[in-house]
């Protein structure tokens, strides 16, 4: 009997061991990015631009918010939709003058914003959701639609397009915007609510990096997006760099364009390495990706090859470094939070000096010496 007992108890013990030995082999093997924050600055709730191509709107909202809450204004939120509105009825305009070569999407870069600021003023999100249709979220597949349609007909018939035309698709879409409202037991324009948020369109400046450009003056990006024109200040990579620290580390936060479409951009995964490793499409990561190390020659090429395009603008609030001491930049996006839990994530400093289109800072965030080479006051 005692012999019987230790046999199966042996072959139990066998079988145990061949399942562990089998599991350990089959177990792929996993990794995981580990972040310590360095430095990082107070920002408002995460937003979901959701059906809409504009990340630019969002990311500048943002970014504002965290301004108004460095200066000590307190919290607020902002209404993208009604900067949305504003940007629409300019690149109307701009596309008729254009022939109908214009750019009539959805998308734009960070100076579109603060032109919005300056010229219209802003609204807080209680007061103009710009959600005038069924749905709990944006959502402008068909105000898209309308727009290129009424576009198209305009310049079909070389005519400016009626402001009450214009007026009337993004009414029924984004709601009507209110001549006054009452905000916090204030009543307010759209102007004097600008104004009594102490912000200063005139205090933010683009900067770029790209030679062929001359550095320390202001030039064109290139970029579709960039359908206004708008002149922006270039310089060296290393300093680009230095004005995004310096930010940083003086109490400021930075608006960030750039580029998503690369195998290294895994939101889900926290993370955005400058890597050829299609990390994004992995449901586990396997392992750290390797990185490439970015020069101002290699950062070129990627831009003049199409390697780099302006595609996607968040908001960096915050620097961090990683469990094997790599730098990254702690990021905000606009995609909600469902897409990895926080609506943050990490992208590298290789991944930001080669795939940067622009950032927008206050000038005062900018070391002095490069506020000098640039003449800034």
């Amino acid at each position: 009997m005692k012999k019987k007992l230790t046999i199966a108890m042996l072959t139990a013990l066998a079988a145990i061991t061949t399942f562990a030995q089998t599991d350990s082999v089959t177990a792929e093997p996993t990794y995981e990015y580990k972040f310590t924050i360095v430095k990082e600055h107070p920002a408002t709730p995460v937003k979901d631009q959701a059906k809409t191509g504009t990340c630019w709107c969002f990311a500048m909202t943002s970014f504002m918010e965290s301004e108004l809450l460095r200066i000590g204004k307190g919290e607020y939120d902002l209404s993208e939709m009604f900067v949305v509105r504003h940007n629409y009825v300019r690149r109307i305009k701009d596309n008729i003058l254009r022939r109908g070569r214009g750019n009539v999407g959805p998308g734009s870069i960070a100076h579109m914003y603060t032109w919005v600021m300056k010229n219209a003023g802003l609204l807080p999100e209680e007061v103009y959701n710009g959600i005038n249709y069924e749905s709990e979220k944006h959502n402008h597949t068909d105000l898209n639609t309308w727009i290129k349609a009424i576009n198209a007909t305009a310049v079909e018939m070389k005519k400016p397009l009626p402001q009450e035309i214009v007026d009337g698709v993004l009414d029924a879409y984004l709601g009507k915007v209110p001549e006054k409202f009452t905000y916090k037991g204030k009543e307010y324009t759209v102007e004097s609510f600008y104004k009594s948020l102490g912000l200063n369109a005139d205090d933010y400046v683009e900067i770029t990096s790209f030679t062929h450009h001359p550095f320390y003056e202001k030039v064109m990006v290139e970029v579709p997006d960039n359908w206004d024109y708008a002149l922006m200040y270039n310089v060296p990579l290393d300093e680009m760099m230095q004005i995004i620290d310096n930010a940083i580390n003086t109490g400021y936060t930075v608006a960030w364009d750039g580029d998503l479409s690369e195998p290294g951009y895994a939101f889900k995964h926290h993370v955005a390495v400058n890597t050829k490793e299609d990390i994004n499409s992995q449901k586990t990561l396997k392992a750290k990706a390797k990185e490439e190390n970015v020069t101002q020659e290699s950062r070129q090429k990627g831009f003049e090859t199409f390697a780099t395009v302006d595609d996607h603008l968040e908001h960096i609030t915050g620097v961090a470094k990683d469990q094997d001491g790599v730098k990254y930049y702690k990021t905000k996006n606009s995609w909600g939070t469902e897409g990895n839990g926080t609506g943050y994530h990490y992208i590298s400093e290789e991944y930001v000096k080669g795939k940067t289109i622009s950032i927008l800072v206050h000038k005062n965030s900018i070391p002095k010496a490069i506020r000098k080479k640039l003449d800034i006051k």
